[in-house]
Formats: structure tokens, C-alpha cells, sequence
């Protein structure tokens, strides 16, 4: 077992270099990522040399007795097992949305090699522990161990024992996960339904503090009411490795020993999940799929008979069918799910959820052809004119950005109670109008930039995958789309600011509605045309890229 994941991890070591040696933009992805790591440590290296000189107990307000800081269940202890128990479940919840998919070192490679399950799983183990990540993350614990240097040396040197046990319980559970949901979801509708709510719970996530700061939460936080959360936390695998340190400080071998034993538990429960998991879908492989069969000919069968209405109705079967893009049209609920928790009572705050929809809405479609794939070079072969690709395109977005936006808008009104208030109702069809000109304006947008700023996606298959090369177009390129079409949409601020300078704001609503819809419409068909124009101009080059990103997925 020990020399199988050996080599293995030489194995990952050697096609790393391969591809690094083949790519200048995976070299240059990987130094990027190795600045992150050491970027990372650095920071963790500063917060704990602050937290290291803080006082063994501090006093908040006149008055009130003093917080216990280092102490056994106080402020750095429930802080840091709240932090690492969160980060923990971060990892895996990442995994998740990447599907891990982007590594070399699949499973699914070495089904025809006839390694033992138990060796196989052991080794992809270990090279998974001598990737960047991982080895980052060990000298990032092993560098917070001294924040605890105020606890004494056994809470520092328990600590340092704690941070390759940390990373271990990492990455058996992220793996674990990652198992899991490649085994038990097994169709396409429930792996898209999936990777749906995964991103969603792990936006939400990120967005907690937010609520709590917006609600008050800082200014009431109480460290007594978090201890008995915190105690039960501290003996779960996700924040067990978190609390040794302060365990070895208090002088409690017995309960140190426990932790220990739940982490060594969790890592033999992941490590039999995943051979589980890896065995089954070796035996299953090739098993009978269930045939669905097609009835009707679907949305050719509404759309308008004409080159734009079958591209229109080619669109609207992949968006059925494409995960990958599912999540977008999921945002804007979430947006004002989001905005409506940090309200306070400020039906605006939940308005301009309107705005920042349809500023988001068409992002997908800014690499609209990239996608479609080598499905773009049917329409290619038909001679299919880019007008009309770009109009079919445009119809769809149109439809779905102005329905969503005005049945959002309605809840909206709804929820907050403003449409009783006419005022009121008034600004919602301000925040209404903006949006969908913003809709339209980065349709506009994306209707030019799918044709030139052009970058890789993840098959349709492994939605959440990461396609390998590429990497400073997948990241530079989407931002590029999201500032052009906020500058299209300057002529509207513009009338605003000048409203707002003469003092005419009993009729600015009047004037800026109709000025953002015709702003909007505007430069949709604008963009529209230009579109149509570069798609005939580039054609032949973007099926030459489409082919290229093709061979990226696999």
C-alpha cells in the first residue's frame, strides 16, 4: 500500500510538470497560485503574531466584569473553533462545486490498471496531501500555532502536532463528499438541481456575517451564550483538531486523547466511504441507463418559423438541459432573498436586488458561443448569418429578463408592503426600469463579447469542473463584460446627475423611467448588430477556438 502511494505521488508530480512544461498559461496559473499560497501564509503569520499580544482578558465596557481572552472556552477559543469548524466545512463545500474533476489523478483513469480499492483510494490520499493546497494549508496551521505562545509551549507544541491532523480531517472529508455525490447522483437533472443548491448554501454562507453585522450582531455578541455550541462543535470532526491546543493548555491529556480519537475515527470512516464509493461505481459501470424519449418537437414548435426562431428555440433547449447556466437564473431570487434579510425595514435595500439581477442575468450569454460548443458549427455549416444568430439569441434573454424581472418586481412590492404606498410604488418602477435597461444593456454587451473575449467552460457533464489553460481569460474576461455594461449604461446617470443638479425631483421618476428603458433598448439593438457583424467577420476562427476548448474538457 505504502508503494503504490508512492508512486502515485511521483505520478502527480510528473504530469504536473508535463503540463507545466507544455503550457505557458498553466506555468502561469501555477505561480499565481503558488503567490496566493504564499500570500496566505504571510497574512496568518500577521493575525498571529496580533492574536499572540492580546491580554489574557480585556474589559469591553465600564463597569462589566472582564472577557476571558486565552482562557479555557473563552473569546480565541470559541473564535477559533467557530472559524475552523466554518472553514473546515468550506473546503469541502468548494470540492463540491468544483466537482473535483480538474485533478489528474481521477479515479476513473485508473479503473484498467487493477489497483486493490483500498490501495488505490490510500494512494489518490496522499497525493491529494502533497498537492499546493494542502501543503499550504499545513504551514498555515503550523504558523498559527503562534498565536497560542500566550497559553504556554504545550498549547503551541499542541498545536503544531494539530496541523497535519487538521489537514488529514480536511481532505478525507472533502473527499468523502466528493464521493458521495459522484455515486449516489447519478442523473444529469439531479446533478444540475445539486450543484444548484451547493453554490447557493455556500454564497449564503459567505453572506452570515454580512446579516448578523446588518442586524445588530456584533454589538450584542456574548461569548457565554456561544460556549455550550461551542463545546458540542469542539467534538465533532469539523472543529475536534481546532480545540487540542486549548485542551493541552488547560492540563487535560484524557479529553485531548478524545479528540484525537474522533479525528482517527472520522479519517477510517471517510477512508471506507470512499473505497465504498469507488468499488460501486466500478461494478456499475456500463450498467443499463434508462432511454427518455422526446415527445414533440418542443420549442421549435412556439418559436417564430424563421433562422432566428430556430436559433432561438436551439437556445432555449440547451438552457433546459445546461446546468452550468441553470444557477444564473436562480440569482436574482437570491439576490433579493439576501438584500430582504439585511433590510432593516428599508424597502430600497430590497429594490436594487432589480438592478443588480439584471446586471448579472446575461453574464452566461457574455460567452454565449463558448457554451454552445461544437454545437455552434452546425449553425456554421447551415450558413446560418450572424444577425440572425444574434437576434435568435437576443429574443430568449429578452423574454426571460423581462417576465423574471417584473414578476421579482411584483414580489418585491408584495413583501416590502409598497404597493399600498404610491410613492413608493413609484420607486419600484424606478428600481424596475433600471433593471431591465441594465438587462438589456449587458445583453448588449454580451452579444459583442461572446463573439472576441472568448474563454473556456466546463463540459456539460462536469458542470462545475475546471477546465484546464486559460486561466487568466476565465478570470480577467467576465469582469471586462461586467464593466462594459455598466459604462452602457452612463446616458441614463447622466440624466439622473442632471436632474439632480437643476433640483427637479418632483418629475425625475417620470423623466428617468421611459430615459433608462429606451437606454437599455437602445444599446441591445446596437450591440446586437455589432455582433451580428463581428460573428460573420470571425466565423471560421471562433469554430477553430470552440474545437480547442473543446479538447480542454476532457
Amino acid at each position: 500500500m505504502i508503494a503504490t502511494a508512492r508512486t502515485l505521488v511521483r505520478l502527480r508530480w510528473a504530469l504536473t510538470w508535463a503540463a507545466l512544461r507544455k503550457s505557458v498559461w498553466q506555468t502561469v496559473g501555477y505561480i499565481m497560485a503558488m503567490m496566493l499560497g504564499l500570500v496566505a501564509i504571510a497574512s496568518t503569520a500577521v493575525v498571529a503574531l496580533a492574536v499572540g499580544l492580546l491580554p489574557p482578558s480585556a474589559q469591553l465596557r465600564p463597569g462589566e466584569p472582564p472577557i476571558n481572552i486565552f482562557g479555557p472556552s473563552g473569546v480565541v477559543n470559541i473564535a477559533v473553533v467557530f472559524l475552523g469548524a466554518s472553514l473546515t466545512l468550506m473546503v469541502g463545500v468548494v470540492q463540491l462545486m468544483l466537482l473535483g474533476e480538474g485533478s489528474t489523478m481521477n479515479p476513473q483513469k485508473f479503473a484498467l490498471y487493477g489497483i486493490p480499492d483500498r490501495e488505490l483510494q490510500f494512494g489518490l490520499l496522499a497525493s491529494g496531501l502533497s498537492g499546493v493546497p494542502a501543503i499550504t494549508g499545513l504551514i498555515c496551521f503550523m504558523v498559527w500555532a503562534f498565536a497560542y505562545r500566550a497559553m504556554g509551549p504545550a498549547a503551541v507544541v499542541a498545536a503544531l502536532i494539530a496541523a497535519p491532523l487538521t489537514v488529514i480531517t480536511m481532505m478525507s472529508l472533502s473527499k468523502l463528499l466528493l464521493a458521495l455525490s459522484t455515486t449516489l447522483i447519478t442523473s444529469k437533472r439531479g446533478k444540475g438541481v445539486f450543484y444548484i443548491v451547493v453554490i447557493l448554501l455556500f454564497i449564503t454562507a459567505c453572506q452570515i456575517p454580512n446579516i448578523l453585522v446588518s442586524n445588530g450582531g456584533v454589538s450584542d455578541f456574548d461569548p457565554e451564550s456561544l460556549k455550550p455550541v461551542m463545546q458540542v462543535m469542539a467534538w465533532t470532526p469539523l472543529a475536534a483538531a481546532f480545540q487540542i491546543p486549548f485542551d493541552a493548555a488547560s492540563g487535560s491529556p484524557l479529553v485531548l486523547l478524545g479528540r484525537v480519537a474522533v479525528l482517527v475515527a472520522t479519517w477510517v470512516v471517510c477512508f471506507a466511504g470512499c473505497t465504498w464509493c469507488l468499488r460501486h461505481e466500478r461494478l456499475t459501470t456500463g450498467a443499463a441507463t434508462r432511454t427518455v424519449t422526446a415527445k414533440g418537437i418542443g420549442a421549435f414548435g412556439w418559436m417564430p418559423d424563421s433562422v432566428s426562431g430556430a436559433v432561438s428555440a436551439r437556445l432555449v433547449t440547451y438552457l433546459r438541459r445546461d446546468p452550468r447556466q441553470a444557477m444564473l437564473f436562480a440569482m436574482p431570487v437570491f439576490f433579493a432573498v439576501i438584500f430582504g434579510l439585511q433590510s432593516r425595514g428599508e424597502s430600497m435595500m430590497v429594490w436594487q436586488a432589480l438592478i443588480w439581477s439584471g446586471w448579472m442575468l446575461s453574464i452566461a450569454e457574455s460567452n454565449g458561443l463558448s457554451y454552445d460548443g461544437r454545437g455552434f458549427t452546425m449553425q456554421v455549416i447551415a450558413g446560418v448569418r450572424g444577425i440572425d444568430d444574434r437576434r435568435g439569441r437576443a429574443r430568449v434573454y429578452v423574454l426571460i429578463a423581462t417576465v423574471y424581472l417584473t414578476v421579482l418586481a411584483i414580489a418585491i412590492a408584495v413583501f416590502t408592503g409598497d404597493w399600498s404606498d404610491p410613492e413608493h410604488r413609484l420607486i419600484g418602477v424606478l428600481f424596475w426600469a433600471i433593471g431591465l435597461a441594465e438587462a438589456f444593456c449587458g445583453l448588449g454587451m454580451a452579444e459583442v463579447t461572446s463573439c472576441v473575449l472568448m474563454y473556456p467552460v466546463p463540459s456539460m457533464d462536469k458542470p462545475f469542473s475546471s477546465p484546464q489553460g486559460r486561466a487568466v481569460a476565465q478570470g480577467f474576461f467576465p469582469f471586462a463584460y461586467l464593466f462594459g455594461s455598466l459604462l452602457l449604461l452612463l446616458p441614463t446617470g447622466i440624466v439622473a446627475i442632471v436632474l439632480v443638479a437643476i433640483g427637479e425631483i418632483s418629475f425625475s421618476y417620470w423623466v428617468l423611467i421611459p430615459v433608462a428603458l429606451a437606454n437599455g433598448v437602445v444599446m441591445l439593438v446596437l450591440g446586437t448588430w455589432i455582433g451580428g457583424k463581428l460573428l460573420d467577420a470571425r466565423m471560421l476562427s471562433i469554430v477553430s477556438t470552440l474545437d480547442s476548448f473543446a479538447s480542454l474538457q476532457h
